[in-house]
Parts: C-alpha cells; structure tokens; sequence
C-alpha cells in the first residue's frame, strides 16, 4: 500500500496511508488528495498542509 507524509510547513505530522492520515485530521481520504493538488498548494502557499506521496525505491512516479 502506498504511503505518504503530511507536513505543516517544514514540520512532518505524520506518515501512513491515505486513511491514516483522513483519520489523523478527522477528514475524508478526497480532502487528503485534494491537498496534494496544484491548486490547495497555490491557496495556502508554503505553510499549508504538504501531503507527498512516499515512493519506494522499486516503484515509479504517478
């Protein structure tokens, strides 16, 4: 299963899967891809919430 990290700024919140981290910010797994989107990151600028997808060193880019 993939994983990801969640940043507040330059601060790691938590890594785990897109339920983990839904379920750490008590939102749906939609909100968590919507704040990996160009357009969340471009309305909150550097201190928002980062959401990167974790690759593994066997696993290609999306």
């Amino acid at each position: 299963m993939p994983e990801y990290a969640m940043y507040q700024g330059d601060d790691l919140l938590i890594i785990g899967t897109l339920t983990e981290l839904a379920e750490f910010r008590n939102v749906t797994r939609n909100t968590i891809l919507f704040y990996m989107s160009n357009s969340y990151k471009k309305h909150v600028g550097d201190n928002g919430l980062c959401v990167i997808k974790i690759e593994d060193d066997g696993e290609e880019a999306e």
